[in-house]
């Protein structure tokens, strides 16, 4: 069958702005390598024309150097062109982008306002007034349960501030007055009586009965003690 009908050809992608971007940069990187072969060969006949003196072979060589200029300029024409081609085609696909993204924006908005209504269905704003009130009551209603468990029953309810201040004043001064020190420990201690005088040194003694004119007394020498027989 596919011998007599034939195959069908494989559809080819069509080509997008980036393929057509990156072609025209190629042949834009094509034209600027003919450019600098032409400034190449300019820059000979240049040297040549300023080393010849006027005559045939000067004006032949002036000619093709015109030549060569003119396809350089031609050539600088078509980079010109090539690379506007490219920059309109980049500040496209830059719209184009721009233009893909605000549409995801948009989407995004109105899926996430359609969530946002489907929920605030579900709320009642008159109940969550109700539910706030409710918990105030219930706040009030524990504080009240609070004051009367922590109420004391020992205690009257009629007696004056000012009175227990001076109550707690009177405790304070007992409390001063207990803390003191014994009255023993206070009184004053009798004094102590004099230490009797000192002995005189027997060398001062000897020299205060001594006259004037006397030989001075040996002193005692030691007997010695008897040897036992």
């Amino acid at each position: 069958m596919n011998r007599i009908f034939g195959m069908s050809k494989a559809k080819t992608p069509k080509p997008t702005l980036e393929d057509a971007i990156v072609s025209t940069d190629r042949r834009v990187g094509e034209v600027e390598t003919k450019i600098k072969k032409l400034d190449g060969e300019l820059a000979r006949y240049r040297d040549q024309l300023s080393k010849m003196r006027d005559g045939p072979g000067k004006s032949a060589v002036k000619q093709r150097a015109l030549r060569v200029l003119q396809q350089k300029k031609m050539y600088e024409s078509q980079r010109d062109q090539l690379m506007q081609q490219s920059f309109n085609m980049e500040s496209t696909v830059f719209a184009t982008e721009n233009i893909k993204n605000t549409l995801s924006s948009v989407q995004a908005m109105q899926d996430a306002n359609r969530a946002m209504k489907k929920q605030y269905k579900n709320i009642d704003v008159d109940r969550i007034y109700d539910i706030q009130d409710e918990m105030a009551d219930l706040l009030e209603q524990a504080n009240e349960v609070q004051e009367v468990m922590g109420r004391s029953y020992s205690l009257p309810e009629d007696i004056d501030e000012h009175d227990l201040e001076a109550e707690l004043d009177a405790l304070g001064d007992e409390l001063d007055f207990e803390e003191e020190a014994p009255s023993y420990l206070n009184e004053t201690l009798p004094a102590m009586p004099e230490l009797l005088p000192e002995a005189p040194d027997s060398g001062s003694a000897l020299q205060q009965q001594q006259q004037p004119g006397d030989k001075p007394a040996e002193p005692a020498r030691a007997e010695p003690a008897m040897r036992m027989n």
